[in-house]
């Protein structure tokens, strides 16, 4: 189950709280659906992590902890999912952000050589940074609601599946039991 894989990996909430370290926090991480496993917790946590992941900013991870937080979800996957955009898969993200919202809003695609200096980003910053964070909101709202759904679907049908197996496995019992009866009564 997803749930057992997830719970694999999660940080023990209690080693969390004895974690001096992390005092200055208070109670913000006493808080049980930061770790619990749950189809809502979940969802939303893909909903933040995800999101986050797409809008190109400096500490997305930090971010993306304190909606977790504000939003009460599931902390450590919202944190891990921010690493979709990784630094091998974030020039082709935030290219594609880019092209989504230079379509939408109109404007013609710049090309353009890159080069990692303030002052081409601070030439560039209009022709690219209105379009690329633009583009970048509706991937990261399109993509994080997907996401959202995804997952609520698959949870969802998960546990009618287990619950048919269940059903499945009582009535087999019934069966058997009835024929057992059977045979002792001839």
């Amino acid at each position: 189950m997803p749930k057992d894989f997830i719970k694999k990996w999660m940080p023990n909430p209690h080693k969390l709280k004895e974690n001096k370290s992390l005092h200055f926090l208070g109670d913000i991480l006493h808080e049980p659906n930061l770790w619990h496993i749950n189809r809502h917790a979940i969802a939303k946590a893909v909903l933040v992590g995800v999101f986050c992941s797409f809008i190109p900013m400096p500490f997305q991870m930090v971010v993306a902890a304190f909606i977790a937080v504000w939003v009460n979800c599931n902390l450590p996957l919202a944190v891990a999912l921010v690493w979709i955009s990784n630094p091998v898969t974030m020039p082709p993200i935030f290219y594609f952000n880019y092209l989504v919202g230079a379509h939408i809003l109109g404007m013609p695609k710049v090309h353009f050589e890159f080069e990692l200096s303030f002052a081409w980003l601070g030439e560039k910053l209009y022709q690219i940074g209105l379009p690329l964070y633009f583009g970048s909101f509706i991937c990261g709202l399109f993509f994080s609601v997907l996401g959202y759904v995804v997952v609520e679907y698959l949870w969802r049908r998960k546990i009618r599946h287990d619950w048919r197996k269940r059903q499945e496995k009582r009535a087999a019992r019934r069966a058997s039991g009835m024929a057992c009866q059977n045979t002792k009564a001839q």
